[in-house]
């Protein structure tokens, strides 16, 4: 099973939950400290969080958390990390994460690399394309790492280490809720709400649509670790499910057969 780590509770899955069209397991380590364990797990996505990924001290199920997200790119095990959590991968392999540099605020645009244009996660995207963005943080790239996509103010927008471990510096799964919610934890966000809602909701369609391709995409490299039989979409067709079948395939969008 699929399963997602919500670090924070002002930080939650968004439209993750709307747009993954496959059983997942929900896990909140801030209040009870509980993980999910490895021989649970197809996939693991790990999202954002108002903490730093060194503020053990204060949080210590991320000392654990960095753990099994270890243990997880170990296993060969499809993970992807979103801000917080790419930086607790990021982390978890040996690299830095640092304070107030390449700090970033709204909607703005992430380009690919050349190795991100024929990434799996981006399969499908523009080599251009439009995300949110909060943080204060940053990570260096582990060694290793395959740099996919940068941007003017953050060299390192995201990164996959091995073959099936994603680490994202930007938010795909926010709505205009979670952006109202986060806006109100800081006056300098509080009086700027309206301009950032406003930026968000200009570029809404093109921003859920990016969401629903990478996680059509992840959710192909889940759908891979349970060795579920795949079939081609006539045409292409869109579908919450879709990836390219790879070997084999005649270049129409495949998905994954979970009836």
């Amino acid at each position: 099973m699929l399963h997602i780590i919500q670090n924070d509770p002002q930080v939650p899955p968004g439209n993750l939950a709307e747009n993954l069209m496959v059983p997942y397991q929900l896990h909140h380590p801030y209040r009870d400290g509980q993980l999910p364990g490895l021989e649970e797990m197809s996939a693991l996505i790990v999202l954002g969080g108002a903490m730093g990924a060194n503020d053990d001290a204060r949080y210590p199920f991320l000392t654990d958390l960095k753990k099994l997200i270890s243990q997880v790119v170990a296993a060969g095990i499809p993970y992807l990390g979103i801000c917080l959590g790419g930086q607790l991968l990021a982390a978890a392999l040996g690299a830095q994460v640092v304070s107030s540099r390449w700090e970033e605020l709204g909607t703005l645009p992430v380009q690919l690399t050349a190795e991100g244009l024929t990434d799996r996660l981006f399969q499908g995207l523009p080599d251009r394309f439009t995300t949110f963005q909060w943080h204060h943080d940053s990570f260096d790239l582990p060694h290793g790492a395959v740099l996919l996509a940068s941007s003017p103010a953050c060299l390192h927008q995201a990164f996959r280490f091995g073959n099936s471990a994603w680490g994202l510096q930007f938010h795909p799964e926010v709505t205009e809720q979670i952006i109202r919610d986060w806006s109100a934890w800081d006056p300098s966000t509080a009086c700027r709400v309206d301009e950032l809602v406003a930026a968000f909701k200009a570029r809404t369609d093109e921003y859920r649509a990016t969401a629903r391709q990478m996680l059509n995409n992840f959710y192909a490299e889940n759908a891979r670790q349970l060795k579920q039989p795949v079939m081609c979409h006539p045409g292409g067709a869109p579908d919450f499910r879709a990836a390219a079948c790879g070997e084999g395939c005649d270049g129409t969008l495949c998905v994954g057969d979970t009836r």
